[in-house]
């Protein structure tokens, strides 16, 4: 391992004070740092895009949240780049490093003292007749929701290729293991364990009460058909890009071509995360 990126949380003035603490740590050790441009000149090391971040380095130090995180993921398509997360965020899953931490996480790296998890991710595609209008990379999730107005919408559904149901609905949530504790949670569904091989369909507020959430292994290919041509339907990526779907819009939904190593610390399990995090198992 002999260069490391670092991306910094935007306008948070403690992620900066960590990252110029974290290059100057790295540089002490002959370890190269990769940042992006407008970081570049306050923690003093050299500027690149993420993307050619991710070409480049042998691990990112990701200081921020969860969000954060998923910005460097969804990036991932031909390169999969360990991430490690250091938590400058709110609930913080994915990052799960606190920042007293990140110096003795850091030295647990270079030895080789940590967990790596393989994160399953999701290829998304939009369809409209027959036109791709869209290829994304989702890490925790795809959402199709209805707009402003409080209507519920139609979506056609089908698993490989058979129909499923059409939900009648305020929108599907379709999630990864490591989504299922985001949106997906929220809406109702169950948290899944980051090593099972599965995705999970999750109606919002379901009109008919015998839609619930369903779990599908994950070599189903999810296709979703938009059948409400009077209504505003978003498709959301990870929460971080929204796509405006028409009237027949079909997205598909598949298991991704990569998965996201994720580091993580040998003193904390998963379920140690659940109950710190969601306050697991307390009355």
């Amino acid at each position: 391992m002999r260069t490391i990126g670092v991306v910094v949380k935007r306008g948070r003035a403690q992620a900066i004070d960590l990252a110029r603490e974290l290059v100057a740590w790295l540089k002490h050790r002959d370890l190269q740092t990769l940042v992006e441009a407008d970081v570049a000149g306050e923690v003093g090391a050299p500027a690149v895009s993420k993307a050619e971040m991710i070409a480049r380095v042998d691990l990112i130090v990701v200081l921020g949240g969860d969000g954060t995180l998923l910005s460097v993921a969804r990036l991932m398509r031909d390169r999969a780049v360990p991430l490690l997360g250091v938590n400058l965020g709110g609930l913080g899953f994915l990052t799960a490093v606190t920042t007293d931490e990140m110096i003795s996480m850091m030295e647990r790296v270079l030895a080789r003292d940590v967990r790596v998890d393989q994160r399953m991710t999701l290829d998304v595609t939009l369809r409209r007749g027959d036109a791709v209008l869209a290829e994304r990379h989702v890490l925790n999730e795809a959402v199709i929701t209805k707009g402003a107005l409080a209507r519920i919408i139609d979506l056609g559904t089908t698993v490989n290729g058979e129909d499923l149901c059409v939900y009648k609905a305020d929108g599907l949530i379709v999630t990864t293991p490591t989504g299922s504790t985001a949106y997906s949670l929220s809406a109702g569904g169950p948290i899944v364990h980051p090593s099972v091989g599965v995705m999970v369909l999750s109606p919002i507020c379901p009109h008919t009460l015998t839609h619930r959430p369903m779990v599908l292994p994950d070599t189903a290919v999810v296709g979703v058909t938009v059948r409400s041509p009077d209504e505003d339907v978003v498709l959301t990526l990870d929460g971080q890009e929204a796509l405006k779907l028409h009237n027949d819009d079909v997205v598909e939904i598949r298991k991704g071509a990569i998965t996201v190593p994720l580091v993580q610390s040998v003193t904390r399990s998963y379920f140690s995360v659940l109950r710190s995090k969601l306050r697991w198992g307390e009355r």
